[in-house]
């Protein structure tokens, strides 16, 4: 009795880990998804908002600098292909932590789940041969 109660015990306490994974991956896509959207707004204010030639003053820690505007931009930018890209590898990762807690929960794997969209050249592919096979009236 005492063997089974510490295997059920240690099957829950690897259940919750494995929750764990998965709720700390999303809330870490919801905070870099925060900051991306931060980013795009201060994107448009410094398009819409001022001409090329001033200097902006941007937060880098707790100091304040100015920064030509362009080069301002161009920070941004990069900052949010990084952060696209975070984004992007957590979720990949997240689909993996989701399944294996099925798995360990014993419920079926989800379907659908794994697609991924259609590349440009498939959907140029897909598009053309279409276009070929439409009946002349």
């Amino acid at each position: 009795m005492e063997a089974e109660s510490q295997r059920v015990l240690e099957y829950l306490t690897e259940v919750e880990e494995a929750a764990e994974d998965v709720l700390t991956s999303k809330q870490q896509i919801v905070d870099l998804d925060t900051k991306r959207n931060r980013n795009r707004e201060a994107l448009n204010a410094l398009k819409n908002e001022l001409s090329d030639s001033e200097k902006v003053k941007v937060c880098l820690g707790n100091m304040f600098i100015k920064f030509p505007k362009s080069k301002t931009r161009d920070m941004i930018q990069k900052d949010q292909e990084q952060l696209d890209k975070e984004i992007n590898d957590l979720r990949k990762g997240l689909k993996a932590k989701v399944n294996r807690l099925n798995e360990m929960q014993g419920k079926p794997e989800l379907r659908g789940y794994n697609l991924s969209p259609l590349s440009t050249d498939e959907v140029k592919a897909i598009n053309s041969l279409l276009k070929s096979q439409r009946p002349v009236l």
